[in-house]
């Protein structure tokens, strides 16, 4: 499935709830709530995303040219918003991951519901898994 198509299914499913707040950060608290775990050993200060208000590790790995991330947060709202961009972005090759226009973000209205420190924490998060992307691309065209 693209990228596109998966952000897609996430505009959609945010569609449902309509404008309320309460529920859609619920149910973004409820997604984190799915994230795999991440195993302790993977919780390191080098895996720390800077800019993020919360803690919010991320790893990444890269098997068969495709890029897999594990991540986790200390606040679900922030562990519900990286499960969001593990969803749309792991399992894919680093072009694709580089070249990925999240539109999602704007068509849901994420700005109005987690609010502008929560906002750059995203952008953060969005800027580490694409400096991982060009650092495995850079890794397997070597």
């Amino acid at each position: 499935m693209s990228i596109n198509k998966v952000q897609e299914e996430i505009i959609e499913e945010f569609d449902i709830l309509g404008s309320d707040r309460e529920s859609t950060i619920f149910y973004i608290m409820e997604i984190g709530a799915k994230l795999p775990e991440m195993p302790e050993n993977d919780k390191t200060e080098e895996n720390i995303i800077k800019g993020c208000q919360s803690k919010v590790w991320l790893s990444a790995s890269e098997a068969q040219g495709k890029i897999n991330f594990l991540a986790d947060s200390n606040t679900d709202i922030t562990k519900g918003l990286i499960s969001l961009l593990i969803r749309i972005l792991s399992g894919r090759t680093p072009e694709e991951i580089i070249q990925a226009e999240l539109y999602f973000i704007e068509k849901i209205g994420m700005g109005n519901i987690i609010g502008s420190q929560r906002s750059n924490g995203l952008a953060a998060m969005i800027k580490q898994m694409k400096l991982y992307a060009l650092g495995y691309q850079a890794k397997l065209n070597s």
